[in-house]
């Protein structure tokens, strides 16, 4: 009988051990599985990945077969009414370490016919940025905030550098261009007062944006705002920086620079610690919502308002038409309203906004382009 135990017990151990055995495998065979979706999800392309266009058949979006327009964008191609002219300002800046890796192949990269390395990457972006500017608003100038020491050149028909003493860092890049705003905001309202009827609007905006209808229509259309933003329906973050208009007048100059320091205020006090990236998303939002019984439930719809906040007069912009990102947002999964007027190539996009320009250029189509867009926005590309 201690005999027959004892084989029961052995017997027993060894079909434990093929159990656990199957079932480690089994789990390492479903990880497997798991992670190749995930690798592939996280893959970033060398070239532009097309893919359904979302919001088919919704009468209010673009319709697109592949790469051409079914329908037509709202163009607003119309300055009548806009008193004074516009001015796009960006904040841009490279070193001489940028030049370190030129001859390294290894980051070089082909878009087109073309070969970048990371520095002719950047400038190609800031290149297609005011092309676009100079295809929908020709008569508009663009002024770029950089670093004194900077070596950036840049010879364009009305563009011009502006140096702005600062720290223009990686890591502290997005609290400078606050810092940059206000000082050539300043200067502006210095300006004016010498001259006032030289009515200049500026739209401060990020170098990776697309502009594809004119913008002049948001000064027409809203006459009494002295600072325009965008917004998500994003709770922790529902403004993006990307996109900032100001009216040329004295007031208006006068209001949105005491509303930006106090955003930096703000900044500086509660969010230093995400001077790379997102801190001034955080300090803006934090301004506007610091207004009591302010109305965050507002963010939620694509319709424009306009709010007081510390006695400047806000125009609150949707990011769905005034600074759509394929695919991000709410409501942006839904494809593209047909009155789009900024394209923003944020995060992993860069490769999309040349490919764009160069379909534009061969295909001169503001909507077929648009198209292109649409249906290649959801992949990483890889800068």
């Amino acid at each position: 009988m201690k005999m027959f135990s004892g084989w029961r017990r052995f017997a027993f151990g060894v079909l434990l051990i093929l159990l656990l055995t199957h079932l480690f495998s089994v789990r390492e065979l479903n990880s497997s599985k798991m992670a190749e979706p995930r690798k592939q999800l996280n893959k970033k392309f060398d070239h532009l990945v097309l893919g359904p266009a979302a919001g088919q058949g919704l009468s209010n979006r673009l319709q697109c077969q592949g790469s051409k327009a079914l329908n037509r964008t709202h163009s607003s191609n119309d300055r009548l009414g806009v008193d004074g002219s516009i001015t796009f300002v960006t904040v841009f800046t490279i070193y001489n370490s940028s030049l370190d890796r030129v001859d390294d192949k290894s980051s070089k990269t082909v878009v087109g016919n073309t070969s970048y390395n990371k520095m002719g990457r950047s400038m190609a972006v800031l290149n297609v940025f005011i092309n676009f500017i100079q295809v929908v608003m020709p008569q508009s100038d663009v002024i770029i905030l950089t670093d004194p020491v900077s070596d950036l050149s840049v010879h364009r028909n009305r563009v011009s550098l502006y140096p702005i003493q600062g720290e223009y860092s990686r890591d502290k890049l997005m609290l400078q261009r606050i810092r940059s705003y206000i000082t050539f905001l300043e200067t502006r309202l210095h300006k004016l007062s010498q001259n006032p009827r030289d009515i200049t609007h500026y739209i401060f905006t990020d170098s990776d944006i697309a502009v594809v209808d004119d913008l002049g229509q948001i000064f027409r259309d809203h006459p009494n705002f002295h600072m325009a933003l965008t917004f998500r329906n994003n709770k922790g973050q529902p403004l993006n920086s990307g996109f900032v208009a100001v009216r040329g007048t004295s007031d208006g100059i006068l209001r949105a620079k005491l509303f930006l320091q106090e955003v930096l205020k703000i900044y500086v006090s509660k969010y230093i610690n995400a001077s790379r990236m997102l801190g001034d998303q955080l300090a803006l939002a934090w301004v506007v919502k610091s207004k009591p019984h302010f109305d965050t439930s507002r963010f939620a719809k694509t319709v424009a308002f306009s709010d007081d906040i510390g006695g400047t007069s806000i125009l609150f912009l949707p990011c769905a038409i005034y600074n759509w990102t394929p695919p991000e947002g709410a409501g942006q999964f839904h494809g593209m309203p047909l009155n789009v007027k900024v394209v923003h190539f944020k995060g992993s996009r860069k490769r999309l906004m040349l490919e764009s320009w160069n379909f534009y250029s061969a295909t001169p189509d503001i909507a077929d382009m648009l198209c292109l867009i649409l249906g290649s926005g959801r992949a990483k590309y890889d800068f």
